[in-house]
């Protein structure tokens, strides 16, 4: 009878000890749940101002405040489960293996989404930019999460891969304020180039759009086979590079004729031997 009394408080004791330790360890637990919200969402906040002061673009900010609460959200479950008692280091592992799998099954995907979130981050280009990539040429219609959108100028619709975006050498011409325009005419061997310098220096004189600083060139490029090569070279805003280039050429053409200044056309010479 004895044995079985002392059985029974035995048990007795470990029921009251777990219970105590369970109960010590369910309140930490609800205090630890409690403290890790608020530090959640006063990061949360806090991360949200930094990303308003930054002009961060709305879809980026949004997908990167709702995996930074998922992911401490994540974190702070598993620091509970552990403080209750159970062993998180299978949990871990699940959650890494998912992950590994998941990241392997959409590589090209993921690769694609994080360079849309770069390229939103960091802004290489804006909607509105005229850009270059591969030898495909277009305007930015959208940039969104796995891809940008191209208008090209004969208005195709190009939906390019961030994923190639972010590799790939890209050329953004509206990035700068300013751009350069050179033109390289051929005119005839004898012709003065002092009187072709001044009609091109009539040309610059009469463009609005060339800009004063820095000042336009104009020089005796090269001396090639069948022709006199002659540089100008002036820098304009780059909203009127395509007005100035169209009007300077027709006014090239126009004046050179009206000037009799020609243009060299393309000869071969022929030696026969008698």
């Amino acid at each position: 009878m004895t044995d079985i009394n002392e059985k029974i408080n035995k048990i007795w004791d470990a029921v009251v000890s777990g219970s105590l330790d369970l109960a010590k360890n369910i309140i930490i637990a609800i205090i630890v749940f409690y403290i890790g919200k608020f530090a959640i969402n006063f990061l949360i906040k806090v991360v949200k101002k930094v990303m308003l002061r930054r002009n961060i673009d709305e879809t980026v900010s949004k997908f990167i405040l709702n995996i930074l609460k998922i992911s401490l959200q994540v974190t702070l479950f598993i620091a509970i489960i552990g403080i209750l008692g159970v062993k998180t280091s299978s949990i871990m592992g699940l959650i890494a293996a998912t992950g590994f799998g998941v990241g392997m099954a959409l590589s090209g995907t993921m690769q694609n989404f994080a360079n849309g979130i770069l390229l939103l981050v960091f802004h290489p280009y804006k909607v509105g930019d005229f850009i270059e990539v591969n030898d495909i040429s277009g305007t930015v219609k959208a940039i969104q999460i796995f891809h940008t959108i191209l208008v090209t100028t004969d208005n195709k619709v190009i939906y390019i891969p961030n994923g190639t975006l972010g590799t790939a050498t890209m050329i953004n011409y509206n990035q700068q304020v300013t751009r350069r325009i050179d033109w390289v005419i051929d005119i005839d061997y004898g012709e003065d180039f002092d009187r072709v310098k001044a009609v091109i220096d009539s040309i610059i004189a009469s463009e609005p759009n060339i800009l004063k600083e820095p000042a336009p060139v104009v020089e005796l490029n090269e001396l090639s086979a069948s022709s006199v090569k002659v540089l100008l070279r002036c820098w304009v805003a780059t909203g009127n590079y395509w007005t100035l280039y169209y009007s300077v050429n027709r006014k090239i053409y126009e004046q050179f004729n009206q000037n009799n200044i020609n243009f060299p056309y393309p000869q071969i010479t022929v030696h026969t031997s008698k």
